[in-house]
């Protein structure tokens, strides 16, 4: 085959067929494909499309250029993805609950991208905690724990590796076709028998208004259900931070403080109707109302504590885990409001760039993040204030920095003098 012949005939509307999107897929893995090749087959999806067909055929392509972990455990394998947002801890609750209810979750998770957290990250905030786990060791900790959070080895889907960071460069990155085969490639890797989409609707998320929310997640669902893996997705709320907290040893303090059960609702709530979907579409619950009373008892009554526990000691971050194990920034101020009022609006996307700008996240790739800086106390919608009460707290590095985002929270938050209400956590669900 030849890659110009595929460029052009996508140029033209024509569809690729699967051994022509496999033949593609293995050159980007291999080299045979040039960086220019691939930029002008990004392009050319991006203006025409691959359709569904070919949806499933770059994603199963892309995966199998790699590494495909196959699982041999008494029970059913599945994880979740978010699309990302500010303040979203669900994946360091969701796992240990799955894993106390029977299901083995592998998470290969990523690091921060642009105003976003990234969950390993956060996870490297906990003292001596290690993401970088060999095949083997990813093994041993999931099937011993039920659960482990890892960082992707080389050796998954290196053919998405290499054309992501093609279309980071080439204006390419927006298209639904090749964001869920990005997406897919790597998580169908890893083995999975369910997978839940959290896909992230507001101005913390990278999809801002719901309609683009939506047709991401039906193409991600189509797309993971004709591979294979049972899929569902839920369209969550990210016009404000899940959690009031944003940035990496913060979170992971919000993260224990709900597995101690005093945890804040929109993020409990978020985490259970997760869980509730994966326990369905694995088939351990019933429905998923009914395994979402299963993953909020898990979480009320300590077990999925002591299995978060577990999971921490078995990748290096020792057995005793509380608020003290978590260095302090030096620096702690907190913002003030400047009016009476009702919060009635949070810019997401701005509190989560002012994390990135106090060291907490990366301006750059091989940025060293700095743990400790972050916010906390951030208010939800609807919550009435007053003249000179705390907004929310700035942990800094430095003075400098503190005084830098203190002014942009305080930008981000607006007060009226009016009511306001919280909008819906659930938007919507997109099944099977």
């Amino acid at each position: 085959m030849d890659a110009r012949a595929i460029i052009y005939g996508l140029r033209q509307g024509e569809r690729p067929s699967a051994d022509q999107i496999r033949w593609f897929a293995n050159g980007l893995a291999s080299g045979a494909v040039t960086d220019a090749q691939a930029g002008a087959f990004a392009m050319a999806v991006c203006l025409n499309g691959l359709g569904e067909a070919g949806r499933v055929a770059m994603t199963e392509a892309m995966r199998d250029t790699g590494d495909v972990l196959a699982w041999d455990l008494p029970g059913p394998v599945a994880d979740k993805h978010s699309t990302g947002g500010v303040g979203d801890v669900v994946s360091l609750l969701l796992a240990p609950i799955l894993a106390e209810a029977g299901l083995y979750v592998p998470m290969i998770s990523g690091r921060g991208l642009g105003h976003t957290g990234g969950t390993l990250d956060k996870l490297e905030a906990i003292p001596g905690f290690q993401v970088d786990l060999s095949e083997e060791a990813f093994r041993k900790v999931v099937g011993e724990v039920g659960c482990a959070i890892v960082s992707a080895s080389g050796d998954l889907a290196p053919a998405d590796k290499r054309l992501y960071a093609i279309r980071d460069v080439t204006g390419t990155v927006e298209s639904i076709d090749l964001i869920t085969a990005s997406i897919l490639s790597k998580k169908l890797a890893a083995g999975l028998d369910a997978l839940v989409l959290d896909v992230k609707a507001g101005s913390g998320a990278f999809m801002a208004s719901e309609e683009d929310a939506v047709a991401l997640a039906r193409a991600l669902v189509k797309t993971a259900n004709d591979a294979g893996c049972r899929t569902s997705a839920l369209i969550t709320d990210m016009d404000q931070p899940l959690a009031s907290s944003v940035g990496n040893a913060v979170e992971v303090d919000a993260v224990l403080t709900a597995l101690r059960g005093e945890g804040e609702q929109r993020l409990c709530d978020v985490t259970v109707a997760l869980c509730g979907e994966v326990l369905n579409l694995a088939s351990v619950a019933a429905s998923a109302a009914e395994g979402e009373g299963t993953a909020r008892a898990i979480l009320s009554d300590g077990r999925a504590a002591e299995r978060f526990a577990r999971m921490v000691a078995a990748q290096g971050g020792g057995d005793a885990l509380g608020t003290a194990a978590l260095e302090p920034a030096p620096v702690q101020r907190a913002v003030l409001a400047r009016s009476d009022g009702v919060v009635s609006a949070i810019n997401g996307r701005l509190l989560g760039q002012t994390v990135v700008e106090l060291g907490g996240g990366r301006m750059r790739d091989g940025d060293q993040v700095d743990p400790r800086v972050g916010l906390s106390g951030v208010p939800k919608i609807g919550r009435r204030v007053e003249t000179g009460e705390p907004l929310a707290m700035v942990h800094a590095a430095d003075a400098a920095a503190a005084d830098r985002a203190m002014a942009q929270v305080a930008a981000a938050i607006k007060i009226v003098d009016a009511s306001a209400e919280s909008p819906a956590l659930i938007r919507k669900r997109i099944g099977p």
